[in-house]
């Protein structure tokens, strides 16, 4: 299987987590995850705060770019975010 091939086979909703933190970013810049990302911009790393490990800059589709804080999601946020599993 071709690496643009790769499909969600289910989703699920969140609760606050280090990867839901990263979730909330991609799916703000509109991805689904860090591999649809990867996979769309053509690139093998995320720009990442060296003390979290949280992504620090995003390309959004428009090719306009996110910016984030080293911490973002708010708890009231963290229901917006949607897990895949592949």
């Amino acid at each position: 299987m071709a690496n643009s091939d790769v499909k969600p086979k289910s989703i699920s909703r969140a609760k606050w987590s280090e990867e839901i933190e990263n979730l909330y970013r991609f799916q703000q810049a509109g991805y689904r995850d860090e591999i649809e990302y990867k996979q769309v911009k053509q690139v093998s790393m995320v720009d990442r705060w060296p003390e979290t490990g949280y992504v620090k800059k995003l390309q959004r589709r428009d090719n306009t770019f996110y910016y984030y804080n080293k911490q973002e999601c708010d708890d009231k946020e963290v229901h917006k975010v949607k897990i895949y599993a592949y």
